[in-house]
């Protein structure tokens, strides 16, 4: 339950940088100079021209962002039922800049035109269309995975009636344990192929997600496995036949 609070402020400053974003593409307006000081910290400056639709990119790709932040902050407070399970100081605090950092670092691959203010068009490439339609195939089972999470704990009713943890079944969990992992993966994978593919920052992120994603898909696959004997011997931990 403590993640909630991540995706409040996930929500709250991601849809910060989308506004400037947004009135800086669309509107011609310069981006608060704070937020060009740290992106010439961060050595952004120097790549002056825009190859490749860069701007739209990072607009889209931003807007994701947020959308996935909101969806994943209405599951919290209205889908999923959690336990009492407590969470570490270090990993919430890390949490925190995580979800600050990654839509910083998402507003760091605009170009510096559209930082000073300068009006760009639109450009609707084929790795956008893509990148959504994927996204929103992900997300789309992601949130059916939970669904079918939080109802191990309901009775047909809706109401809670146990905080135990029982064997899924349904949708992605037939081939994983751990299919919203899954899912997260292909999430951030979508937002990097809607970057074009070739932005060697954002599959750094990529990469991030997925050592997260499999360590915590192997202690909830080896914890299944451990407490329940008739577990399905043929579902792997994060990625189906891997």
């Amino acid at each position: 339950r403590w993640f909630t609070h991540f995706y409040v402020v996930s929500v709250l400053w991601n849809g910060f940088l989308l506004i400037w974003l947004f009135r800086a593409e669309f509107l011609g307006e310069s981006l608060p100079s704070w937020i060009q000081h740290m992106h010439h910290a961060l050595g952004r400056d120097s790549q002056s021209e825009d190859t490749g639709n860069e701007h739209f990119s990072a607009l889209l790709v931003l807007l994701l962002l947020w959308l996935h932040s909101c969806r994943r902050l209405a599951e919290c407070l209205w889908t999923s039922v959690f336990s009492s399970g407590v969470i570490h100081i270090v990993q919430y605090c890390f949490g925190i800049v995580y979800y600050v950092a990654v839509g910083s670092t998402v507003l760091c691959q605009v170009p510096t035109n559209v930082r000073n203010g300068k009006e760009l068009s639109v450009q609707i490439s084929w790795y956008h269309i893509v990148g959504v339609v994927m996204y929103i195939w992900a997300s789309l089972h992601q949130h059916r995975c939970l669904v079918i999470l939080a109802n191990l704990r309901k009775s047909e009713s809706g109401k809670v009636i146990s905080l135990s943890h029982s064997v899924p079944f349904g949708d992605w969990f037939e081939s994983v344990s751990c299919p919203h992992y899954f899912a997260e993966l292909l999430i951030y994978v979508s937002m990097a192929i809607t970057l074009g593919f070739h932005n060697v920052t954002w599959w750094c992120v990529v990469m991030y997600v997925l050592f997260n994603q499999a360590l915590a898909a192997v202690l909830c696959h080896e914890f299944y496995q451990k407490n329940f004997g008739s577990y399905p011997r043929h579902r792997k931990a994060l990625i189906p036949f891997i």
